[in-house]
Protein backbone atom coordinates (compact mmCIF):
# COMPACT_ATOMS: atom_id res chain seq x y z
CA UNK A 1 0.00 0.00 0.00
CA UNK A 2 1.27 3.29 -1.23
CA UNK A 3 1.55 6.24 1.64
CA UNK A 4 -1.35 8.27 -0.58
CA UNK A 5 -3.40 5.17 0.67
CA UNK A 6 -2.18 5.12 3.89
CA UNK A 7 -3.06 9.09 4.40
CA UNK A 8 -6.00 8.55 2.99
CA UNK A 9 -7.28 6.07 5.50
CA UNK A 10 -5.42 7.98 8.06
CA UNK A 11 -7.98 11.37 6.99
CA UNK A 12 -10.65 9.26 6.69
CA UNK A 13 -10.39 8.26 10.76
CA UNK A 14 -9.73 11.76 12.10
CA UNK A 15 -12.87 12.78 9.66
CA UNK A 16 -14.82 10.28 11.49
CA UNK A 17 -13.51 11.14 14.74
CA UNK A 18 -14.54 14.24 14.31
CA UNK A 19 -17.79 13.98 13.37
CA UNK A 20 -18.34 12.07 16.28
CA UNK A 21 -17.32 14.57 18.36
CA UNK A 22 -18.99 17.08 17.07
CA UNK A 23 -21.86 15.06 17.52
CA UNK A 24 -21.31 14.61 21.04
CA UNK A 25 -20.68 17.99 21.78
CA UNK A 26 -23.97 18.22 20.13
CA UNK A 27 -25.72 15.78 22.50
CA UNK A 28 -24.09 17.44 25.38
CA UNK A 29 -25.55 20.94 24.26
CA UNK A 30 -21.56 22.29 24.45
CA UNK A 31 -20.42 25.38 21.87
CA UNK A 32 -18.78 23.27 18.79
CA UNK A 33 -17.66 25.30 15.40
CA UNK A 34 -18.85 21.81 13.56
CA UNK A 35 -23.11 21.05 13.98
CA UNK A 36 -24.31 17.83 13.11
CA UNK A 37 -26.89 18.19 10.13
CA UNK A 38 -29.16 15.55 11.69
CA UNK A 39 -28.72 14.49 14.71
CA UNK A 40 -30.06 10.59 14.05
CA UNK A 41 -28.54 10.43 10.87
CA UNK A 42 -25.21 11.54 12.12
CA UNK A 43 -25.35 8.62 14.80
CA UNK A 44 -26.38 6.40 11.93
CA UNK A 45 -23.69 7.22 9.34
CA UNK A 46 -21.14 6.78 12.10
CA UNK A 47 -21.93 3.03 12.66
CA UNK A 48 -22.10 3.00 9.39
CA UNK A 49 -18.70 4.14 8.83
CA UNK A 50 -16.87 1.81 11.17
CA UNK A 51 -17.31 -1.29 9.00
CA UNK A 52 -16.52 0.54 5.54
CA UNK A 53 -13.15 1.90 7.01
CA UNK A 54 -12.43 -1.84 8.36
CA UNK A 55 -12.80 -2.67 4.47
CA UNK A 56 -11.53 0.06 3.62
CA UNK A 57 -8.24 -0.66 5.36
CA UNK A 58 -8.20 -4.47 4.27
CA UNK A 59 -8.56 -3.00 0.76
CA UNK A 60 -11.90 -3.82 -0.44
CA UNK A 61 -13.75 -2.65 -3.25
CA UNK A 62 -16.83 -3.11 -2.05
CA UNK A 63 -16.29 -1.16 1.13
CA UNK A 64 -15.11 2.04 -0.62
CA UNK A 65 -18.16 1.83 -2.59
CA UNK A 66 -19.93 1.95 0.39
CA UNK A 67 -18.02 4.22 1.93
CA UNK A 68 -18.54 6.79 -0.85
CA UNK A 69 -22.28 5.63 -1.32
CA UNK A 70 -22.85 6.83 2.34
CA UNK A 71 -20.88 9.68 2.62
CA UNK A 72 -22.37 11.28 -0.64
CA UNK A 73 -25.83 10.89 0.25
CA UNK A 74 -25.27 12.33 3.29
CA UNK A 75 -22.90 14.85 2.84
CA UNK A 76 -23.98 15.35 -1.00
CA UNK A 77 -27.02 17.41 -0.93
CA UNK A 78 -26.21 20.09 2.01
CA UNK A 79 -22.30 20.66 0.08
CA UNK A 80 -24.59 21.56 -3.11
CA UNK A 81 -26.83 23.76 -1.09
CA UNK A 82 -24.36 25.24 0.58
CA UNK A 83 -22.44 25.99 -2.66
CA UNK A 84 -25.82 27.55 -3.92
CA UNK A 85 -26.34 29.43 -0.63
CA UNK A 86 -22.62 31.05 -1.04
CA UNK A 87 -23.33 32.19 -4.23
CA UNK A 88 -26.83 34.18 -3.67
CA UNK A 89 -25.51 35.44 0.01
CA UNK A 90 -22.12 35.42 -0.09
CA UNK A 91 -19.83 33.61 2.16
CA UNK A 92 -19.59 34.28 5.95
CA UNK A 93 -17.60 32.52 9.06
CA UNK A 94 -20.60 29.41 9.44
CA UNK A 95 -21.53 29.06 5.61
CA UNK A 96 -17.86 28.45 5.24
CA UNK A 97 -16.75 26.35 7.92
CA UNK A 98 -20.14 24.06 7.33
CA UNK A 99 -19.26 24.13 3.74
CA UNK A 100 -15.74 23.26 4.16
CA UNK A 101 -17.30 20.36 6.97
CA UNK A 102 -18.98 18.78 3.91
CA UNK A 103 -16.60 18.84 1.17
CA UNK A 104 -13.99 17.41 3.28
CA UNK A 105 -17.18 14.87 4.19
CA UNK A 106 -17.50 14.04 0.21
CA UNK A 107 -13.77 14.29 -1.08
CA UNK A 108 -12.06 11.80 1.01
CA UNK A 109 -14.38 8.94 0.22
CA UNK A 110 -13.72 10.08 -3.48
CA UNK A 111 -10.32 10.13 -3.57
CA UNK A 112 -10.35 6.69 -1.55
CA UNK A 113 -12.74 5.06 -3.98
CA UNK A 114 -10.41 6.36 -6.84
CA UNK A 115 -7.32 4.78 -4.98
CA UNK A 116 -8.63 1.51 -4.63
CA UNK A 117 -10.34 1.20 -7.71
CA UNK A 118 -7.28 2.18 -9.42
CA UNK A 119 -4.78 0.48 -7.24
CA UNK A 120 -2.57 -2.82 -9.04
CA UNK A 121 -2.04 -3.84 -5.51
CA UNK A 122 -5.30 -4.12 -3.94
CA UNK A 123 -4.37 -6.71 -1.29
CA UNK A 124 -3.25 -4.91 1.92
CA UNK A 125 -0.23 -6.91 2.51
CA UNK A 126 0.33 -8.91 -0.94
CA UNK A 127 2.84 -6.25 -2.18
CA UNK A 128 6.60 -7.16 -3.98
CA UNK A 129 6.92 -9.29 -1.38
CA UNK A 130 4.93 -11.89 -1.76
CA UNK A 131 6.02 -12.04 -5.82
CA UNK A 132 9.44 -12.66 -4.88
CA UNK A 133 8.82 -16.26 -2.88
CA UNK A 134 5.48 -16.94 -5.41
CA UNK A 135 7.76 -18.86 -8.13
CA UNK A 136 9.29 -21.03 -5.09
CA UNK A 137 6.02 -21.76 -3.47
CA UNK A 138 3.21 -21.75 -5.91
CA UNK A 139 5.33 -23.74 -8.70
CA UNK A 140 3.68 -27.34 -9.16
CA UNK A 141 6.35 -27.99 -12.22
CA UNK A 142 9.32 -27.80 -9.68
CA UNK A 143 7.75 -29.80 -7.05
CA UNK A 144 6.92 -32.31 -9.37
CA UNK A 145 10.53 -32.01 -10.75
CA UNK A 146 11.60 -31.83 -6.92
CA UNK A 147 9.93 -35.44 -6.04
CA UNK A 148 10.90 -37.34 -9.50
CA UNK A 149 14.20 -36.59 -8.51
CA UNK A 150 13.84 -37.76 -4.74
CA UNK A 151 12.48 -41.11 -6.53
CA UNK A 152 15.15 -41.84 -8.35
CA UNK A 153 17.95 -41.34 -5.72
CA UNK A 154 16.98 -43.40 -3.12
CA UNK A 155 20.07 -45.65 -2.31
CA UNK A 156 20.30 -48.20 -0.05
CA UNK A 157 22.64 -48.93 2.34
Amino acid sequence: MAIFSYLLTFMGVLFWIFRAIATLMFQLDREFFAQPLNVNMEIAVLFLTLPCLILVIKRNIIGAALYLAIYITYFGSVLFEAINNATVTGFNLINSADMLCTFIGVIIPVLTFIDILFNKNRNAGGGSAAKKTDWYYKNKDYDREFDERADRNQYKF
